[in-house]
Parts: C-alpha cells; structure tokens; sequence
C-alpha cells in the first residue's frame, strides 16, 4: 500500500513541471493570439477612419515603410532574449551604408561594396559581443560606447555631408517584383528581403542548437554555463547577428536614398527595441519570438501610417507608440510577478 502510495506521489511530482511547461505554452499561445489581434483591430478601424488606407499601394507602402524597424529589430531581439541590448544598431545602420557607398564610388562592385558593408555590422557586433563577455561591460555601455564610435566614424570619413551612390546602387531598395501600374508598384525587394530573413531568424531561434541555448543564457546565465554551454560563444554570436541586420538596412535605406546618409537613422534602435517589446520579447530576458517582434513592428508600423493619414503630427505619433510600449512592459512586468 505504501509503495502504491509512494509511486502515486512520486508520478503527481513528476507531472507538475509538465503542467507548468503546458501552462506557460497556452499563456504564450494567448499572448500570440492578442497580438494578432490587435493587428486586426489597428488595421480595421484606420481602414475606416482614414481615407486609401484599405488599398494594395497603401498596404505594399505600410510594408516597405516597416520593413528597416522589422529587420533591426529582429536582430535586437536576439541580444534582449540573452538578457541583453543593443543601442548601437542606429549607428551601425548609417555607417556600414555610409561605407558601402564610399567603397563603391571608389571604383569597388557594388555588390562587393555591399558584402563590405555587411561586413561593418558583424565587426561591430563582434566588438560588442567581446566587450560584453570579456571586459564584463554592461550591454548598456558597451552599446552605448559604440553607438558613439560608429556615429563619430560616420561623420568623420565622410565630413558630415551626404555623398551620392553610383549608377546601380539604388537597385536593391527602389526596384520591385510584378510590378503592373501605379495601383499595384509591386512587391519591393526590401519587403522580400524581410520576409525571407524573418523565416530564416525564426528557424534560427526556434529549430536550432544556438536558438536553445539563446533562450536558455537568458532564462538562467548560471543554469546554462553548468549544462556546458559556451555562454560567450552564444552572446557573441547573438550581438553578430544584431550588427548584421542593421548594416543590411544600412545598405538598403542608403539604396532607397542613392546617397550616404551619416545623419540617418538616429534613433531607429528605439524603435526596434519598441517593436520586439510590443512583440512580447522580454526585457528581463529568456522570452521572445521572431514572429511577435514582427508582429510588434506592424502594430508600430500602422499606428504610424494610420494617424498620418488622420493628420497627427510626429509628436502625437511619438506619444502612442510610446504608451503602447509602457503598456507591452508593463503587462511583462506583472506576468513576471506572476
């Protein structure tokens, strides 16, 4: 009787770990749902209440507007889930652009020119990820740090002035696919590229060895480094793929513009950081998903068209998106107490 007892204790132990994951899963899955629908809901009422809002160019527009904050801030959600940040990313989107143009007037392929400034953003994530894990910088300042040198760098080479890209080089973010007329302009290469990296970082972080061990540096640092995972190696990695992405929307908007712009993109990091919060990513770390941080800068994204359409000025926009954002954390937060 005893044994029977104790194997029935033993079994009811066993499960509430199980009826934890489950619950979590179900707390997720409703958190996902929310968020999709409040996409809708966005979507819906300023297809009423603001005119050409509801029309494919209006739509293929939203994207192609969406497209920087999505990419950056797919990247930014890799550093927050390890329980980090990353504050640089604006200035390593006008710098690597800056480079890839100034390479390319230099008589460089463009397409070289441009791999070159990919290259800008993976040393600067590598820079960050060394400063993090072998100085033990806070991700803070280290970030911040090189969100300075990366700015400084920009307007020094290139004496604060804008320098026009060759013949070419707008290619890659003016030209578009199944282009028919002005009521259909295509879908943009800028808008396939965002798909395409969204469904690869997704695999990445949810299929793979390094998105585990991702998840798991920012659940538990101590817990991961007894298991044996090579906790530098995961945040090194992580900052790369952040530096990555904004030099990929650093060459992009310099394509958009045909010119190097030392002055672009200051404060794009907060929106990024905004768009994976909003997407559910949390800032204590150990939570987050590619999928939601696209969602989160869809909602950033049509909160922004739609209120232009209504004519709200810039600081109006400014001052939603950011109660949306203290709402996102705030809802994070008391999860967390949970």
């Amino acid at each position: 009787m005893r044994e029977t007892t104790t194997k029935h204790i033993g079994k009811d132990k066993a499960d509430v770990p199980d009826i934890r994951e489950t619950s979590a899963r179900r707390g997720l899955a409703v958190d996902k749902f929310i968020r999709y629908i409040a996409v809708v809901v966005l979507f819906t009422v300023f297809s009423i209440t603001a005119n050409n809002f509801f029309t494919m160019r209006s739509v293929l527009s939203l994207a192609l507007q969406t497209s920087a904050i999505t990419l950056m801030g797919i990247g930014v959600t890799f550093t927050i889930i390890t329980g980090g940040i990353d504050l640089s990313i604006g200035s390593v989107v006008a710098l690597s652009g800056t480079i890839a143009v100034m390479v390319a007037l230099a008589g460089v392929p463009i397409w070289l020119s441009m791999i070159i400034g990919l290259l800008v953003g993976v040393a600067s994530g590598f820079l960050n990820g060394l400063m993090i894990t072998k100085l033990k910088l806070p991700p803070f300042i280290a970030t911040l740090g090189m969100m300075m040198v990366a700015r400084g760098v920009a307007l020094t080479i290139t004496n604060a002035n804008a320098w026009p890209a060759p013949e070419g080089f707008g290619t890659l973010g003016n030209d578009a696919i199944f282009r028919t007329g002005p009521k259909f302009p295509g879908i943009s290469y800028p808008v396939l590229i965002m798909i395409a990296v969204a469904i690869i970082f997704s695999f990445i972080l949810s299929k793979t060895r390094l998105g585990r061990y991702t998840y798991a540096v920012g659940s538990n640092e101590e817990a991961a480094r007894l298991a044996g995972i090579r906790i530098h190696q995961v945040k090194i990695i992580n900052y790369i793929f952040c530096g990555l992405l904004a030099a990929l929307v650093g060459i992009i908007l310099a394509s958009r513009m045909t010119t190097s712009q030392p002055n672009s993109a200051i404060g794009y990091e907060m929106n990024a950081i905004a768009a994976a919060v909003i997407g559910g990513t949390s800032l204590m770390g150990g939570v987050g998903s590619v999928g939601g941080t696209v969602i989160g800068s869809f909602i950033i994204g049509i909160l922004t068209v739609g209120l232009t359409m209504q004519g709200a000025n810039y600081f109006m926009q400014q001052i939603v998106i950011g109660l949306v954002v203290i709402g996102a954390v705030t809802i994070d937060q008391l999860k967390g107490r949970k």
